[in-house]
């Protein structure tokens, strides 16, 4: 499974690795996804596998060159520096224009899940009486978690730790988005953004030669809040991709239907037409965050009225969300077919 890659391969897994970390730090949109129809989704979970006993066994004995040819190294570091690079490249490029032309990008993010929908399932032949009902268990599931209500923000440890596996599930499973599932939970706030503020804030004043922080009680608590949420975010990663390895390999067409069915349902979570509602206090003023910004409640979903024209681009903007998934699908089976011709 694991192969060679040319330095053009390496720099378009950089790319793809950009892409999956601005789809990760949206609500409603999972970098699984981009994994799954670029075509390296079954690439990323065995390698994820791979981090198991034995790869420790080799990083402990000291054998780091065997440990990262074992765990495809390679192929995992590209795609976490394309990650790691996008939250503070590609990510603030995204929020740029939600804060400025919300409607169009999520148009474009439900065409891109709807070329997404269209091109896994051209390629799946094994409807059959098992896979169908999953298929529908799929769909039922992804459409029921789009109009759940948030709970309140919970702080305590454990479910922290709960927090940090379930916020991995958008990178490894296609369609479910961890950034929304974690505004369900009531957490995202306090962990994608107070925790990570008081890290920041943490490492501008250790740079400076201010260590004062280990005085704040406060900082400290969200440092630790921190930490049990990483720790959460590797477990889950690790266990999960073992999971659906497993699947993957004994169950891949019941996987695939379900998948698809659940990317089908999470359509509902980005519907474009959509107003954001916000928490409110008993006194009936906005809740607002850390940063003064009002703390996401959910949406309110509507109809468009075609007869004004940014509605009339929010389609211009869907057609070219499909557009991106057609060149993505065709510079896959480009690439493959280079790949598979005989050399002369």
């Amino acid at each position: 499974m694991f192969h060679h890659r040319s330095l053009t391969d390496k720099f378009l897994l950089f790319i793809k690795g950009l892409s999956m970390g601005a789809a990760n730090k949206v609500p409603g949109v999972s970098g699984g996804i981009v994994a799954f129809v670029v075509g390296f989704y079954e690439e990323f979970i065995y390698s994820l596998q791979r981090i198991n006993v034995k790869a420790f066994r080799l990083l402990f004995a000291g054998r780091f060159r065997s440990f990262y040819q074992y765990i495809n190294g390679t192929f995992l570091s590209i795609l976490v520096l394309g990650m790691l690079f996008s939250y503070f490249s590609v990510s603030k490029i995204l929020d740029y224009f939600l804060e400025r032309q919300e409607l169009l990008v999520w148009s474009c993010f439900f065409g891109m899940i709807i070329g997404s929908i269209y091109f896994i399932s051209k390629d799946f032949k094994h409807w059959n009486k098992r896979t169908i009902p999953a298929g529908i268990i799929g769909l039922v599931v992804g459409i029921s978690i789009s109009f759940l209500s948030p709970a309140r923000e919970n702080d305590n440890l454990f479910f922290i730790f709960f927090c940090g596996i379930i916020s991995v599930s958008g990178m490894t499973l296609p369609g479910l988005s961890g950034s929304f599932i974690l505004i369900l939970l009531g957490n995202y706030v306090l962990l994608l953004v107070d925790s990570v503020n008081a890290l920041y804030d943490t490492l501008v004043e250790v740079f400076q030669g201010d260590f004062s922080f280990t005085e704040n009680t406060q900082r400290l608590d969200t440092l630790k809040v921190l930490a049990v949420f990483t720790a959460g975010s590797a477990a889950g990663l690790v266990t999960l991709s073992h999971l659906l390895g497993y699947v993957l390999k004994h169950f891949k067409n019941l996987t695939t239907a379900v998948i698809i069915g659940f990317i089908s349902g999470s359509l509902g979570v980005v519907w474009p037409w959509k107003r954001a509602v916000y928490k409110v206090g008993q006194d009936g003023l906005p809740l607002t965050d850390s940063n003064g910004d009002a703390i996401l409640a959910n949406y309110q979903r509507y109809w468009p009225d075609l007869s004004q024209v940014e509605n009339l681009w929010a389609l211009v903007s869907i057609a070219f969300g499909i557009g991106i998934l057609i060149a993505l699908e065709w510079y896959g089976k480009n690439r493959l077919e280079r790949k598979n011709k005989p050399a002369a």
